[in-house]
């Protein structure tokens, strides 16, 4: 290998040894799936330093060139390897559902109307104007938190995660996620060649102790959903919020990263870390579930240290979420109508989501409360339990791909979507729930 890369080792900078490797690899000279050496060992093999190699690698993992492998390290990718793998994994659709509770996506029929764009009010038409719509800016401050030194707008939750955490963390940082998670979370890390620590949750989500254990280990950033965990439905107490930010503190290395994804469809107090610690927190809000998922809008907030940097480099590609849309969103946060649409949704999903735990809990499966359209439905059998479903016309998410590491199996159920009939699902719910896959013959 070390050969390969020094006859194609043109460049002694980090963009040198990242082509001298795509060619070693386009060339075949390097196998997909070959482990790669430690980086020091290459950086010695080389006359490089360690800090070259890094950044090498951390071109090429952007590039898909390669990625990490649980225990095996660094290797180079396998074509169609890389990507959302448990984000597809999650969402295995084998279709014919007559009822697709796999998807975690809200109900269509409980989204606000999106009026006629011809409707709106002229938008800016400058490069020049500010990036954020300064009606908006001003509505979402108000209804912030938390004080925050800097507001942005993003192309989604997942868009706005992608660019902090692509500005937080390096190649070989730790990252604490809770467990379980959201897959395209844990997908993102992957890529930018993170080392992920789950951290457990209840019914008011992450576990103040474990995070202590967890900084102990000196992470660069926590990554939390404050309401609505998904896939678990937790919500923070404001005493938890508290005794998480106690943990944290002392700790002023550490980013915080909050996705709020649920939004107002959330009926829990509004708790953020950044009442506590706003110069650690990055705090972003999707309008997603509860507005409708093509808007394709996030607000952030974070200190002027992390978001600045971001917006300025953002300045070379798309400079800023469409202004249009801003107006729409504003449009749709103001109008009584639509608020009382969001409200409704609101209720509406809090009462199927009811329906379903009562009817489970008449079975003898007694899940831990909380809100949003997901269940997190512990089951004996991951692959039996799916089957079971799948047999009477149900989809649901396979629960591997939100946890970290072993853990005891579960589905995701989306909930949201059962509009009736919610005493036979909560039925084929519990009995998928205790289904064991058949014994094989000896």
């Amino acid at each position: 290998m070390f050969d390969a890369l020094g006859e194609r080792l043109t460049n002694p900078s980090a963009r040198g040894l990242a082509e001298a490797v795509s060619r070693a690899v386009g060339d075949g000279a390097i196998e997909a799936g070959a482990k790669l050496p430690p980086v020091r060992r290459v950086a010695a093999e080389l006359h490089l330093s360690p800090s070259t190699v890094n950044a090498a690698w951390q071109l090429l993992r952007r590039a898909g060139t390669i990625r990490t492998d649980g225990r095996r390290g660094t290797v180079v990718a396998v074509p169609g390897s890389g990507g959302p793998g448990r984000y597809r994994a999650a969402l295995r659709r084998t279709g014919g559902f007559g009822l697709d509770l796999s998807t975690g996506v809200p109900d269509p029929a409980l989204l606000p109307p999106i009026p006629a764009l011809y409707g709106l009010s002229p938008t800016p038409t400058s490069y020049l104007d500010e990036p954020v719509l300064p009606e908006l800016a001003a509505l979402l401050r108000e209804r912030w938190p938390y004080p925050a030194e800097r507001l942005a707008v993003f192309d989604g939750a997942m868009d706005a995660i992608d660019q902090v955490a692509s500005a937080l963390l390096r190649l070989g940082d730790l990252a604490v996620v809770e467990n379980p998670c959201f897959p395209p979370l844990l997908d993102l890390l992957e890529v930018l060649g993170v080392t992920v620590l789950g951290v457990g949750t209840d019914a008011e989500g992450m576990l103040p102790e474990q995070l202590a254990a967890a900084l102990t280990r000196r992470p660069a950033a926590v990554f939390v959903q404050p309401r609505a965990l998904n896939p678990t439905g937790a919500s923070w107490s404001p005493s938890r919020a508290a005794a998480l930010a106690a943990v944290l503190t002392g700790h002023p290395q550490v980013y915080v990263v909050e996705d709020d994804s649920a939004g107002d469809l959330a009926a829990g107090p509004l708790c953020s870390l950044g009442t506590f610690l706003p110069r650690q927190t990055v705090h972003v809000r999707s309008f997603s579930k509860s507005h409708g998922p093509d808007l394709r809008l996030a607000a952030v907030t974070g200190p002027a240290t992390v978001l600045d940097p971001i917006l300025e480099r953002r300045l070379l590609g798309q400079g800023w979420t469409s202004r249009l849309l801003q107006h729409l969103l504003f449009s749709l946060l103001t109008d009584p109508a639509s608020v009382a649409a969001v409200r409704t949704a609101r209720d509406e999903y809090a009462r199927r989501r009811r329906l379903i735990h009562d009817g489970l809990r008449t079975a003898g499966i007694d899940l831990p409360p909380g809100e949003g359209i997901n269940i997190w439905l512990p089951v004996a059998d991951e692959q039996a339990a799916l089957l079971s479903l799948a047999s009477a016309g149900i989809g649901a998410a396979a629960g591997t791909a939100f946890t970290v590491g072993p853990g005891s199996p579960h589905v995701r159920v989306t909930v949201g979507l059962v509009s009736s009939d919610h005493a036979g699902v909560a039925a084929q719910l519990a009995h998928a729930a205790r289904t064991l896959a058949p014994a094989i013959p000896r």
